[in-house]
């Protein structure tokens, strides 16, 4: 049976830039291709990208419910929100109506982060984990984030794989990591990472360092970040068995950089600019974490979950799936010099 496919976030980047890409793409046999949004003006814009818009507010869960079950919509990719989770908890429920409707096997991808699988969430990070450890749900499960809004991000994961198992929906937690590159959407076009380390520095003039020696992150272009978003649906697609629920992590990483590599680098782009006093990295103490707070809207206390920390988390069930990415880890540090000129236009827009 063909599947109706919803994609949400696609004013975003990583939903823009999936909605492009899958311009691009000769996907499998399906029947529609839905974009959810919040406007006429964001209708006409998914027009060009070949989707249909389907102009919804999450809040209103009866008409979410009404809209999924009516369209017949069996493939679901939300990538709104990685913290809470009532609205896909609707969706999951209206995706499990229609699969006792058609008989058909329906899926969930709940797009994440890779701050849920680090040192912020209570993760060991004195060892590399593989999205495809058989634990990884266990480590999931009993992790004691040092942060409320991470305990709050790791109980929505929880909440996403019990909740589609309870309604016989097939759930993906899809990971992303350090995303970088101009994304292609009509909305958002600049990563978070990256942006908060230049906006940060813009306001301080100086590029600080804020982890332990030997900090490491895992990596990804943006484009190589979509196409696995584009790989798991054509496997859906095309009726392959996908590991999921339980089962069901994809990290979307080429590699992992140390995030002192990372600062020096943006750290050089922004002095060549004038935008920082020098290239030299800084070491963060307290009076400066609460400045760097103020520049990031955040406490203090989160500026290292915003950009920095360790994540020791490894990639393997991507590649299972065919998927390949064009960009080396270490492309991040020779592409730093458009990435700073891209977020410093963009913030300044």
């Amino acid at each position: 049976m063909s599947h109706t496919i919803l994609i949400t976030g696609v004013s975003g980047y990583l939903g823009g830039s999936l909605l492009t890409q899958l311009t691009r793409t000769n996907l499998p046999p399906h029947k529609r291709l839905y974009a959810l949004v919040r406007s006429k003006e964001q209708a006409e814009a998914v027009r060009r990208y070949d989707s249909e818009p389907l102009i919804l507010d999450l809040r209103d869960e009866e008409r979410v419910t009404k809209s999924i079950i009516d369209a017949k919509i069996s493939i679901i990719y939300f990538l709104v929100d990685a913290v809470k989770s009532e609205h896909q908890i609707t969706m999951i429920k209206a995706l499990g109506e229609v699969k006792n409707q058609t008989g058909q096997d329906v899926h969930f991808l709940h797009t994440t982060g890779a701050k849920m699988f680090s040192q912020h969430a209570g993760f060991p990070t004195d060892r590399k984990i593989l999205d495809t450890d058989s634990k990884l749900y266990e480590l999931q499960k009993s992790a004691e984030p040092p942060h409320e809004i991470m305990a709050q991000a790791l109980s929505t994961n929880n909440t996403i794989i019990e909740t589609a198992k309870s309604y016989r929906v097939r759930s993906y937690l899809f990971i992303p990591c350090i995303v970088y590159g101009e994304g292609e959407g009509f909305g958002n076009r600049i990563s978070i990472q990256t942006t908060a380390v230049i906006k940060s520095a813009k306001n301080l003039r100086a590029v600080y360092h804020v982890n332990p020696e030997g900090a490491i992150w895992p990596v990804c272009h943006v484009r190589d970040t979509t196409a696995l978003y584009v790989e798991l649906l054509r496997s859906i697609l095309s009726g392959e068995d996908l590991e999921y629920g339980q089962n069901g992590y994809y990290l979307a990483s080429s590699g992992s950089v140390a995030w002192a590599d990372i600062y020096s680098a943006i750290a050089k782009a922004l002095a060549r600019r004038n935008v920082v006093d020098s290239e030299v990295v800084k070491r963060a103490d307290d009076a400066t974490l609460a400045k760097m707070g103020e520049a990031l809207n955040c406490p203090k206390e989160l500026v290292v979950v915003q950009l920095g920390g360790t994540c020791t988390l490894g990639t393997d069930r991507a590649y299972r799936v065919g998927w390949e990415p064009k960009c080396s880890p270490e492309y991040i540090l020779d592409a730093a010099d458009a990435e700073v000129e891209l977020v410093l236009r963009n913030i300044k827009n």
